[in-house]
């Protein structure tokens, strides 16, 4: 890769002035930029984009300028190094893009209406003011802004605002920060606050279409959250404000600007009267994830984007450690264990797949960093690990050295390491680098040879991979004490394994706790010794063997034929992680399976005897003081059941949809989503569709919305198919930011595949056109990728995307979601005869 000059090397920023004039009727920006710094060169480099210059100057004289749009930038030339002051005039325009400064639409008593916010990660502060917006240029700034400001209108930004002089907002000076932190918002708001015990004021911010009550809980959690990191970090929070506020048009989750928090609002507002236990967990691992970057991210900042995981994986990680302490009822990291490990499992054991510390150069590159499953999901997973070894003591006092070191400055990978080092008198960066450094991860065998319980790892592939010898420094996690705690080498032996069980008294197992990043193959001896005892084993470790089950065959070192006949024994669990890790398998099992066919009922019947006793034991309704792992089976054993096509489930469902059809919102939020979808698929008209389709408009509840998004795609009515196909481009009705859980429901449904996957080859462009500078484009052609398994699917697939594979951002995902489309196949091919066989017998 050509390495592309990094702008800091031509200027350093120490202070910013900036001016901006935003004008939401006209679209237009107009604004002044001085920045006060050290010229390296005497031709010096600011980014920007988009951006119409008007005039450069140094030092208050007119100095030539050449912008370089294909770079980003502006080549300035100067007489001199050495301390400068430059001045830059320039226009812009207001674009519906989602990043920069752009505008939110919502409605409010039938009005349309709008707030400005921003998004500047990871390169876009340069389309709002020219800066040189680079991680490590970090500066000072005082930011001034003039609107068209209406009466009652709130402005908000990253510090407090000091004055307002002649329609002119100007807030206090920022401590040093880097560009793409920055974030100013204005519009009609409403608001809560309170205070922390060290004084911090914390506010949650939403327009006015939300109810007040929506506001409370997040403004609980940010609270208390902000004191859990004050203390566990043994740093205060360094802003005099924490602004948490949600924008009704945000192409990302959450965006941690420091003190100026941003998110869509499903991340940040709910209903405490009628919102899901895994809801509540959500919006306050989202919150409490964007609050841990306050310290790690905005305090001390990656040095470039190769170190985006020091950022994010950390705060992956610490979202957990925090709600966990807030909310120990919740048991969190069980909500851990069944999304991001399996999400980092799957996808890091396909060939071709990013390390978690990647080079990168191009801008146009930098947004592909952000693969959730592996600089956040297993990120986290592999911080967990170095937790696991150090201990919260000396986790806490490496950070405050790490903190104190690096506080508004920058940081590499090997800065934590050594800090952790120190405060552990252990060599955490010989081990992470074995994570952070290589793709991919190992599978350890566990099997008894001459006798001899002997350990092995190698690079563990779901498909065709190319074995290049890698190994990793294992934490084994093993329930034996004759297994080292690191297994640092390809083979070792344990000893004489009759000996060691009779003196351990139980099953050998290793990770136990499910925590270190590999998976396990025992032998038939250890694995039937496993599950002779399975009542012994914890309910996370049950996940664990379920999840390398599931992953073994999705390899083909085991059959899923042999997996099924395992399912029935978990089926009655009232865990809801073990739950959870058995449907994953059951789920696996469709894609084996034609519509319609003799083999689909013989599926349906067995998820109909998986799931029987659970729906009799829990009912459609929340019962008073159920514990919440009931809550969180609920749902897994009725979709089941609906699934099966079980008659009294989807006549009870049914019945819950007429009983609530006035107020569809107030069904139980633990549920609705599948009473609205059974109504949908098996009773569902035009006038039903319709009816959904207007309560999606016009709700601001976003949980119900997330749930009406799920279940109109699920019609089976052709007509209705295309109608809703329709409305993809239509922003009044599908926002840009919704619509792949709506592309992703459609492609998902038997009778909605061929319409959507036909509107995505046929519409590329304009897809292209509204999300194509923004980080989750990409995840698209995952999303069609996770949904095809047919041969006819894969060359059609390959036949649109082989084009595009040079596309800057696009190859990794191309050609790994080709290589996963192919897995399947080849998998479905090959065992689909003796998977259906034991169904059947199941």
């Amino acid at each position: 890769m050509t390495e592309i000059k990094h702008f800091y090397e031509t200027f350093h920023p120490a202070h910013y002035d900036i001016y901006l004039d935003i004008n939401r009727g006209t679209k237009k920006i107009s604004g002044t930029t001085k920045i006060n710094g050290d010229a390296q060169e005497k031709t010096v480099l600011i980014h920007q984009k988009y951006l119409n210059i008007q005039s450069v100057e140094a030092d208050g004289e007119d100095v030539p300028f050449k912008v370089d749009d294909e770079n980003e930038g502006i080549h300035i030339e100067l007489e001199k190094t050495g301390e400068t002051t430059l001045t830059i005039t320039y226009d812009a325009k207001l674009t519906d893009s989602m990043m920069g400064i752009y505008p939110s639409y919502y409605e409010l008593n039938g009005e349309k209406k709008q707030i400005i916010g921003t998004q500047f990660e990871t390169t876009f502060a340069r389309q709002a003011f020219p800066c040189v917006d680079e991680p490590e240029a970090k500066a000072k700034f005082d930011i001034a802004i003039k609107f068209d400001e209406q009466p009652g209108e709130t402005v908000l930004a990253n510090m407090p605002e000091v004055r307002e002089e002649n329609g002119v907002h100007y807030f206090d000076t920022t401590v040093r920060m880097s560009t793409y932190l920055i974030a100013f918002a204005f519009g009609d708001l409403q608001s809560k606050k309170t205070k922390t015990k060290s004084g911090v004021e914390v506010g949650v911010f939403a327009t006015k279409a939300h109810k007040a009550k929506e506001l409370d809980f997040t403004l609980d959690i940010a609270k208390r959250a902000i004191e859990f990191y004050e203390d566990f970090y043994q740093t205060p929070y360094p802003l005099p404000h924490s602004w948490q506020l949600a924008l009704p048009d945000f192409s990302a989750g959450a965006m941690e600007n420091w003190g100026l928090v941003t998110y869509r609002e499903a991340y940040l507002l709910l209903d405490p009267d009628n919102t899901s236990i895994d809801t509540k967990m959500l919006v306050a691992t989202v919150v409490t994830h964007e609050l841990a970057h306050q310290w790690f991210g905005d305090l001390v900042t990656m040095k470039w984007w190769d170190d985006l995981w020091l950022n994010e994986s950390f705060a992956n990680m610490m979202e957990y450690v925090a709600v966990d302490a807030l909310e120990p009822d919740w048991h969190v990291w069980e909500m851990f264990q069944t999304s991001d490990v399996p999400a980092a499992l799957q996808r890091d054991a396909t060939d071709g797949v990013q390390s978690v510390h990647v080079e990168v150069q191009n801008p146009a590159e930098i947004d592909a960093l952000f693969d959730s499953a592996i600089v956040y999901a297993k990120g986290a997973r592999m911080l967990v690990m170095v937790r696991a070894l150090l201990g919260d003591d000396n986790l806490r006092k490496g950070l405050k050295m790490y903190f104190e070191a690096h506080k508004y400055n920058n940081a590499k990978g090997s800065d934590l390491w050594d800090a952790l080092g120190k405060a552990s008198g252990m060599d955490v960066g010989k081990i992470m680098n074995s994570w952070l450094e290589q793709p991919g991860y190992p599978v350890v065998s566990a099997s008894v040879v001459d006798g001899k319980l002997t350990l092995s790892q190698q690079q563990f592939f779901i498909g065709e991979g190319k074995e290049l010898g890698r190994q990793w420094q294992i934490p084994l996690n093993s329930n034996y004490d004759a297994a080292p705690t690191i297994m640092a080498d390809k083979t070792i032996t344990l000893g004489n394994y009759d000996k060691l069980r009779k003196e351990s008294g139980k099953p050998f197992r290793l990770n136990v706790g499910n925590n270190s990043h590999f998976i396990v193959k025992y032998d038939e001896t250890l694995q039937k010794d496993i599950f002779d005892n399975i009542e012994t084993v914890d309910t996370i470790s049950q996940l664990g063997l379920l999840q390398d089950l599931r992953l073994l065959a999705d390899a083909r070192q085991i059959s899923y034929a042999d997996v099924v006949p395992m399912l029935e024994g978990f089926s009655e669990s009232e865990s809801s992680t073990v739950t959870a890790a058995m449907y994953r398998i059951a789920n696996n099992l469709k894609k084996f399976v034609k519509p319609d066919s003799a083999e689909e009922k013989a599926l349906q019947a067995f998820y109909d005897k998986l799931s029987a006793k659970q729906v009799a034991r829990l009912g459609w309704t929340p019962k008073d003081n159920e514990s919440i792992d009931d809550q969180l089976t609920r749902p897994y054993v009725l979709n089941a059941a609906l699934y099966a096509k079980n008659e009294k489930a989807v006549v009870a469902a049914h019945d819950l949809f007429t009983a609530n059809k006035d107020d569809l919102a107030n069904l139980s939020a633990d549920i609705r989503y599948l009473v609205l979808r059974n109504e949908v698929k098996n009773y569902g008209n035009e006038q039903l569709i319709n009816s959904l389709l207007n309560e999606y408009k016009t709700t601001s509840d976003p949980s119900y919305k997330d749930d009406l998004s799920v279940a109109i795609p699920s019609t089976t009515d052709a007509k209705l198919i295309g109608e809703i196909v329709d409305k993809f481009e239509d922003a009044d009705t599908i926002k840009p930011q919704d619509l792949r859980s709506w592309y992703r429901g459609l492609l998902n449904n038997d009778a909605g595949q061929q319409a959507a996957w036909d509107w995505i080859r046929n519409d590329w462009q304009w897809l292209e056109d509204t999300v194509g500078g923004d980080m989750e484009f990409a995840t698209y052609i995952t999303v069609t990728s996770n949904s095809f398994h047919t041969p006819k699917r894969l060359e059609e697939f390959k036949k649109f995307f082989e084009p595009k594979i040079n596309t800057p951002g696009l190859t990794r995902e191309i050609t790994m979601d080709i290589s996963i489309v192919e897995t399947k196949v080849n998998l479905v091919e090959d065992e689909k005869e003796a998977v259906n066989a034991a169904i059947a017998k199941a």
